[in-house]
């Protein structure tokens, strides 16, 4: 069978060699499956499970179909979490570099100002929470006229939320000529219904979920009762040794103790729930990801959020209390051809939920016996060893993609009547720079960011010291962030 090749596609050499700079050397199923449709800007249902590849099977296209010279919004992507809402920007950045896409991501708890001033910049896609989005709709701040493409990412996360209601009020905000995508790892009634009531004849795609629930991971459950649980966590661990875990709770209180108990026997981790100020849960987040520390204690909602690709194990302290609950959960291992395991706490009196849940994924979990002394024995040196161990750390998706460019800071913008001309104007008059050397032009009121290409960094940095702006001299260096 011949292996498909992202150049099989209509896709522009600026997407090609961001996919490359990725690392994405094929496509998965989603990808496969999703890419010419969306190409032909075909209403889509898909259901696939979290770990396949879903946010570039949306984010492929929609990069290489929006309009670089069109400054308001074309793209809206919804998502149930801020963490999500945050990955998904960050994905569609690095698949959109070197065509210089321009994304935004606007949610709750963040101000509502800033998320203001860079929407009225260029911006060619926004991703959101439906409660935020809708915040901006109302006050006018987000401009939807020009919106051809809608993406409901997680959509079944999202009305187990209780967002249908504003997710409702603004499809019904939207242009009715446009694009819609629906991602989902389950589809619940509800779903149905909405696809129905808002898409043109969609295409159903569906990615066997069986392939990733069993083919990748392991499923396991020990029985144990509540005041057992933490002990049966520390010899578990031992004997696993994961490399990288996720220890899911139901509440953010059992989270709190949890990770306190932890760190008394000196486990490198961290903890992360809906209780935590936003910028917390993000270096929290980025940490992980970069494998500053090995165990994660989480609830459901915080954790949406995770694309890491190398989550060893997952363990349930608490089993979830619906079912798609544990799809998603277990779906944070197994990822990218990697083998993972799932390993869930069962009280005695949780037996409901347990066959609630093993209905739902049409397999039986298999009952195993907590681990031995002697095992856990056996297992601690080994366990030590590692824990006292330095990590390696891992290299963040944008790092790969952005060996090559630089991010130059300007102290003049808006306020200085500098525009985006005018900066274009003044760097591709440099001797060597042409204008693909010029990425992502990012002005404020006071300052601007401009991504450099292909390795000219330096050369621009140097040139602009002695070079004006519009008749202005700018202090320029490599910015911070």
């Amino acid at each position: 069978m011949m292996t498909m090749s992202f150049q099989n596609y209509r896709l522009s050499s600026e997407i090609i060699r961001a996919l490359d700079g990725l690392g994405y050397s094929s496509p998965t199923e989603v990808q496969e499956k999703v890419l010419p449709a969306a190409l032909d800007r075909t209403d889509l249902v898909v259901k696939s499970q979290t770990g396949s590849g879903k946010t570039a099977a949306f984010g492929i296209p929609i990069c290489e179909m929006v309009n670089w010279d069109e400054n308001k919004p074309q793209a809206l992507i919804l998502t149930p979490t801020r963490e999500l809402a945050d990955q998904v920007k960050e994905d569609i950045t690095n698949i959109g570099r070197f065509k210089r896409v321009k994304a935004a991501a606007v949610y709750g708890k963040s101000p509502i100002a800033y998320q203001k001033e860079e929407l009225k910049q260029k911006c060619h896609v926004v991703v959101g929470t439906p409660g935020r989005v809708l915040d901006h709709i109302e006050r006018g701040t987000l401009v939807l006229e020009k919106i051809e493409y809608l993406v409901l990412d997680e959509a079944d996360e999202m009305l187990n939320m209780g967002f249908i209601d504003q997710v409702e009020a603004i499809i019904n905000a939207l242009p009715k000529n446009r694009t819609t995508m629906l991602f989902s790892a389950t589809l619940p009634e509800k779903i149905a219904t909405l696809s129905s009531k808002y898409m043109q004849t969609p295409k159903n795609i569906e990615i066997a979920s069986t392939v990733t629930l069993t083919d990748q991971i392991d499923h396991s459950l020990i029985v144990v009762r509540e005041q057992q649980k933490f002990d049966l966590l520390r010899d578990v661990t031992v004997v696993e040794n994961p490399d990288s875990c996720i220890i899911f709770c139901r509440t953010k209180d059992q989270v709190d103790g949890v990770t306190e108990q932890l760190e008394k026997f000196f486990y490198t981790c961290d903890k992360l729930h809906g209780g935590m100020l936003q910028e917390d849960r993000f270096a929290v987040m980025d940490a992980f990801k970069r494998g500053e520390f090995r165990y994660l204690v989480a609830t459901d909602v915080a954790a949406r959020g995770i694309d890491i690709d190398s989550i060893t194990h997952v363990i349930n302290y608490d089993i979830p209390l619906d079912n798609e609950s544990y799809v998603h959960r277990v779906g944070r291992t197994g990822r990218a051809g990697k083998r993972g395991k799932a390993i869930s706490f069962v009280t005695p009196h949780e037996d409901k939920f347990l066959a609630d849940i093993e209905a739902y994924i049409g397999f039986e979990i298999l009952q195993r016996n907590a681990p031995s002394k002697q095992a856990v024995e056996a297992g601690k040196d080994a366990f030590i060893e590692k824990m006292e161990q330095l990590p390696k750390l891992k290299r963040d998706k944008s790092e790969l993609v952005s060996k090559d460019i630089m991010k130059l800071y300007f102290n003049g913008g808006k306020k200085k009547k500098l525009r985006a001309f005018d900066f274009v104007g003044t760097i591709t008059n440099i001797p060597g720079i042409t204008g693909e050397d010029i990425g992502i032009i990012k002005i404020q009121d006071t300052e601007t960011y401009i991504d450099i290409l292909n390795g000219k960094g330096k050369l621009v940095l140097d040139a602009m010291r002695t070079t004006t702006v519009k008749g202005k001299l700018l202090k320029v260096h490599k910015a911070n962030k």
